[in-house]
């Protein structure tokens, strides 16, 4: 489902709609993952780091100062590469699932660097 928004020209540079995705798929996927006690701290983490993702990231966009907005960014900047690690995680001990967690980890990568350009672009 997230590919099928991301082709969408209108939405793929709303990071609010992708922000919301990422967490939605991540959500999907956590589903998946075989509850045991390897895997279900790792779920935990994954599914709070990628759905914080958003949440700040719509903090971010009510901000009440620029101080306030680039402190959310970077706390955006900061969960979607959490999210990098606990991807890798799960598809260290699920060898069932690394396909999908690359692409996860791919979009997680990509938020974090969007997220890293927009923090640095707000210091000036």
């Amino acid at each position: 489902m997230m590919k099928e928004t991301m082709e969408n020209t209108n939405t793929k540079y709303d990071l609010e709609e992708r922000t919301a995705c990422f967490g939605e798929e991540v959500l999907r996927f956590a589903k998946k993952i075989s509850k045991n006690p390897v895997n279900s701290p790792l779920i935990s983490q994954l599914v709070r780091a990628a759905t914080s993702v958003g949440a700040n990231y719509c903090e971010a966009d009510d901000g009440v100062s620029k101080k306030d907005f680039r402190n959310k960014i970077g706390i955006c900047r900061k969960e979607s590469r959490e999210a990098k690690h606990w991807l890798r995680m799960v598809a260290t001990v699920n060898d069932d699932l690394k396909a999908e967690a690359r692409a996860l980890w791919q979009e997680a990568k990509e938020l974090n660097l969007i997220f890293s350009q927009i923090f640095r672009s707000s210091s000036s």
